[in-house]
């Protein structure tokens, strides 16, 4: 998460007892977004003071922040479909979904997915090459994109949302989708 003093911070859960609280430094402005390809690895994402994205990984210690460009203002997200793959989303400038990946050697560049999105993005992986990336539009409906040897197009789904939406899969061809909703309730959509 994000402290007062606008660095990351982290706390995790070792199998016995929470460990407390560390400051993994930065100015950041929005995020974080966090995925993990293998097991003692992670990848995590937050927006800077310049809108970039920035990317601060652990692999048996952390790296130092990596500047990956962008003009950003949302909330970063990051999920990985298996080995040394990761796929970070983020709403840009323009209110559009934008998107960035590892390929396991290098990043690619930045993509424009389009829409025009008030709040995003959440994002998961139900199988090897498959995306599902979930936003609000400015109607306050849920929409989704997906990825699957190619992109779809926008499917409105409904709802009254007011948050950044959130989504897991928990096994194949299984999507959970969570948001707030104008009633300040926190409300839920699945496919399965």
């Amino acid at each position: 998460a994000i402290g007062g003093d606008h660095a990351m911070w982290h706390r995790w859960w070792d199998g016995a007892a929470w460990r407390g609280w560390e400051s993994l430094g930065g100015f950041c402005t929005d995020g974080v977004g966090v995925s993990s390809w293998a097991p003692g690895r992670l990848d995590c994402f937050v927006v800077g003071n310049d809108r970039h994205l920035y990317h601060k990984w652990f692999n048996g210690g952390w790296s130092g922040w990596e500047d990956l460009g962008g003009n950003l203002y949302s909330n970063p997200t990051a999920v990985s479909w298996g080995p040394n793959r990761i796929d970070v989303f983020a709403i840009g400038g323009d209110h559009a979904m934008w998107h960035r990946w590892w390929d396991g050697a290098a990043w690619h560049g930045w993509e424009s997915l389009g829409g025009f999105c008030t709040d995003g993005v959440g994002v998961s992986s139900w199988a090897p090459g498959r995306l599902d990336c979930f936003v609000v539009g400015n109607d306050r409906h849920l929409y989704h994109k997906w990825f699957s040897g190619g992109w779809s197009g926008w499917e409105d789904l409904g709802g009254n949302l007011y948050s950044n939406p959130a989504a897991v899969s928990w096994g194949s061809h299984r999507i959970d989708v969570f948001a707030i909703g104008g009633n300040h309730g926190m409300w839920q959509r699945w496919y399965e």
